[in-house]
């Protein structure tokens, strides 16, 4: 099984190195976002553990760089950092796990392990509905032809619309989906959102369906 490496502190990335070689793993390491996207594009790798705060490019320009590229190698990222924003924008851009330093070295195999199995996910298919198309392998958005400027979290609200498109779906159902199964902040924060994305969408795209929830139309007027 080989495993590409990037991170950038050597004697982490060294620690790590011999850890899985004595698990068994064949791996390379790199140390700079540049070098390590690269080394990415090439293949043959079965997983990657990708640090995010890289000189170069940055851990988040790579996976998504990397899923623009049509590369779906299962990518395990590392951060000091363990905000819920920092998780969501990592899965947003197209990571399959995440791990925040300092980690159990038995946890990452444990986990590299679970990647491995599952292996390279399929190739997204593109959501259409009415004029909007949405392409999860780019993170990209359009409305008739034309590109959406999206934030990560609305992003992730109008994908998640277009993949109910039609049906009416609850403010629980989108908390959930979107921002935490545990969330335990006002959901209003829903509405929010929707008036974003009916300002950049369209104010008919989006209907509200009263004591229930929000509806996406799925063809055009």
């Amino acid at each position: 099984m080989r495993i590409l490496l990037i991170e950038d502190e050597p004697r982490l990335a060294e620690t790590v190195r011999r850890g899985l070689v004595a698990e068994g793993f064949v791996v390379e390491v790199e140390h700079d976002g540049v070098d390590g996207f690269h080394s990415a594009v090439s293949g043959g790798f079965d997983a990657i553990v990708l640090d995010i705060m890289l000189p170069g490019k940055h851990g988040y320009d790579i996976v998504r760089d990397l899923r623009a590229h049509s590369i779906w190698t299962p990518v395990l990222m590392l951060s000091a950092k363990g905000g819920e924003y920092d998780l969501a924008d990592a899965f947003d851009l197209g990571a399959d796990d995440y791990l925040i330093k300092p980690f159990s070295f038995l946890v990452l195999v444990a986990r590299l392990r679970a990647l491995i199995r599952r292996g390279a996910p399929e190739r997204p298919v593109k959501l259409t509905a009415g004029e909007l198309e949405l392409d999860p392998t780019r993170h990209h958005a359009t409305r008739d032809g034309t590109e959406l400027t999206l934030t990560p979290r609305e992003y992730s609200v109008l994908e998640f619309l277009m993949r109910h498109a039609g049906m009416t779906v609850t403010k629980h159902e989108i908390l959930r989906a979107v921002w935490d199964a545990n969330y335990a902040g006002d959901e209003n924060i829903v509405e929010v959102y929707i008036g974003y994305l009916r300002r950049k969408v369209g104010s008919g795209a989006i209907e509200t369906v009263r004591g229930v929830g929000y509806r996406l139309e799925s063809t055009s007027n």
